[in-house]
């Protein structure tokens, strides 16, 4: 690719792939070596659980399928636009996805402490990021969607109050799962459910089981 891709095309690029820009930052001196841009990838829905089903890595019954998915398409995407991939899976150590979800300006701590993202909800999930050697121009943070939802219905979503701010109750979470009627494990966890904007999203339910599995 001749000349240094900007925002748009570097989502266009990705979009082919069901992949989509997930927030964008500038990079503080020497936090990802030689690279002054990252930006932030998620799955592009409604359609990205029908198109990661019919890939390879689906298909060959190998452990990890989603982050084999995702080493390869973000890996040529990479080398597409003259970028270094990276992904937050494969440490220690571990690259600080949380921490650059938050320097984006689209995704927020929420008021159960999940990270909710402007247009995902509380289903956000990165599958990787590309990091420029150019500067990118960034558009404005956005406001968290949190600060508008008066309902929050995520606070009662859970019947055990396994997550909030001060932390997240595993044990109480996986006793629950056990339940007579607990439909998280074949759903989704029903906080993330619960979220407005999740529910605008378009995420399918096997996606939501499938990462539950490795959960449980």
């Amino acid at each position: 690719m001749t000349g240094a891709p900007d925002l748009a095309l570097i989502d266009a690029t990705a979009r082919a792939h069901h992949l989509a820009v997930f927030g964008a930052l500038t990079l503080d001196p020497d936090e990802v070596p030689g690279m002054r841009a990252l930006v932030l990838l998620g799955p592009q829905e409604p359609g990205f659980w029908a198109h990661f089903t019919q890939s390879p890595e689906y298909r060959d019954s190998a452990p990890d399928p989603m982050n084999h998915w995702s080493e390869r398409v973000i890996g040529a995407l990479a080398e597409i636009l003259g970028a270094r991939a990276l992904f937050p899976f494969g440490g220690p150590p571990w690259q600080p996805f949380t921490t650059w979800a938050r320097r984006s300006g689209r995704a927020w701590q929420s008021p159960v402490g999940l990270l909710v993202h402007d247009v995902a909800g509380l289903m956000v999930s990165y599958r990787g990021a590309l990091a420029f050697a150019h500067a990118l121009d960034l558009p404005p943070a956005t406001a968290s969607p949190c600060e508008t939802c008066a309902a929050r219905p995520c606070l009662s979503a859970c019947p055990v109050d396994a997550l909030k701010p001060g932390g997240y109750d595993v044990p109480a979470c996986k006793t629950d799962l056990e339940r007579p009627g607990n439909d998280c494990m074949s759903r989704g966890c029903a906080v993330r459910r619960a979220c407005p904007v999740s529910q605008g999203y378009g995420r399918q339910e096997a996606q939501s089981a499938f990462h539950m599995g490795y959960f449980a």
